[in-house]
């Protein structure tokens, strides 16, 4: 009996196709995409990351921030100098930064005076306006009085046991404000250096976002961005710099035909202050207040300073505010004071300076991008079509 001859073939596995087609499991090389609540959780997550990353690290980014206001600025000016005088970008970057520094440096010089003396007597200024205060607010301290009276015959009869109490001394108002000397130089220079830098730059960061980017709708709508947000914080910041200028020689003006000492110096804090929405005008109400009752005896006259004050701003913000901007950044005016107070609590002064260029940037890439136009639609103010719809459907 022999045997039959041995086959040299090797049996092959099945093809692919015969197995069906490979889906992808949770236990298969490709798992599936995470499911909603997780997925919203990574973006809160992302989000707590980034704030507690911009509060943390704002002596880093509170800078950069304003020397890219400044590069949104002034690059219109340069571009156009490139294009029409046709001269260096680098040339033209230092001339705009240099007098720009001379005019505030002259600016803060004259006013430097005036400034230090209302600073020195402000411990004596905020005493007189105590009682002052103390005078006009009496029936309310007595009602107060009175029920600080019920609330000690109504507890229990007791020998309360004494508490001691430690007094930590905070920094100064001047300190909480602008911080030390030392950082708030060293700040001013490194705005000043990144702003020449970009500004020198000219369109570099631009272009190698073009180079970057996908296919040419990325491309172009890069370009759309910048262009977008360049032209409007530029309007934005000239128009509302001429505006607070001028807000601020008027009220100069009528607290010099009251008597009020240091007109002018009043008068430029309301052209800074008027920058920060809401908090700047609350801010020029109060302090205008204090100053004013410790100067003049008659509560009344006291009182014509504020009021001449709110009189201005809301001409300035209801009449000439309107018809100067249009409808150049219509953003919706709660997103404005949120974004105010939360650039507040996150950067301090600073923050609130910076809150409106940056919500109008973000705006902008909204508005360009779209999985984003929904917050954008959120973020701007209501045009004829949504008032329209309001008023019918309104019983």
């Amino acid at each position: 009996m022999t045997a039959g001859p041995v086959s040299d073939t090797i049996p092959t596995a099945p093809a692919v196709g015969a197995l069906g087609p490979l889906t992808p499991t949770m236990s298969g090389p490709f798992p599936d995409a995470p499911p909603p609540r997780r997925q919203a959780g990574i973006t809160v997550l992302a989000v707590l990351a980034v704030v507690y990353t911009l509060y943390f690290g704002h002596s880093f980014f509170v800078p950069v921030a304003f020397a890219l206001v400044l590069n949104f600025l002034l690059s219109p000016a340069v571009r156009w100098a490139r294009q029409r005088l046709h001269l260096p970008a680098a040339l033209t970057a230092a001339i705009l930064i240099l007098s720009l520094t001379g005019v505030v440096g002259g600016s803060v010089y004259e006013l430097a005076g005036p400034a230090r003396g209302w600073l020195a007597s402000a411990p004596q200024t905020l005493s007189r306006a105590g009682a002052r205060l103390h005078t006009i607010m009496k029936p309310v301290e007595q009602v107060s009085r009175t029920a600080e009276q019920v609330e000690k015959v109504s507890n229990v009869t007791g020998t309360p046991t004494p508490r001691q109490q430690v007094v930590v001394a905070g920094p100064s108002i001047g300190a909480r404000l602008f911080g030390t000397t030392q950082s708030l130089v060293g700040a001013l220079l490194e705005v000043l250096v990144l702003a020449f830098f970009l500004l020198s730059a000219g369109d570099l960061f631009l272009q190698k976002t073009i180079k970057i980017t996908h296919g040419p709708e990325s491309g172009r709508t890069a370009v759309e961005i910048a262009r977008a947000a360049e032209q409007s914080i530029s309007r934005y910041l000239v128009t509302s710099a001429v505006m607070n200028l001028g807000e601020g020689i008027v009220v100069g003006l009528i607290l010099m035909l009251l008597g009020m000492p240091n007109p002018f110096l009043w008068g430029a804090l309301v052209t800074v202050m008027e920058f920060v929405p809401y908090i700047g005008a609350l801010t020029i109400i109060a302090v205008l207040t204090i100053a004013s009752l410790t100067v003049f005896p008659n509560v009344g006259h006291a009182l014509l300073i504020p009021g001449s004050f709110i009189v201005v701003n809301l001409l300035q913000g209801n009449l000439v505010g309107p018809l100067v901007m249009g409808h150049r950044l219509s953003l919706n005016p709660v997103a404005i004071f949120l974004n105010v107070a939360l650039w507040w609590e996150l950067w301090g002064i600073s923050g609130a300076f910076l809150a409106v260029p940056m919500l109008a940037t973000f705006k902008i890439v909204c508005d360009h991008i779209p999985s984003l136009t929904a917050v954008g639609e959120f973020l701007g103010e209501r045009d004829e079509t949504e008032r329209r719809l309001a008023v019918r459907v309104e019983p």
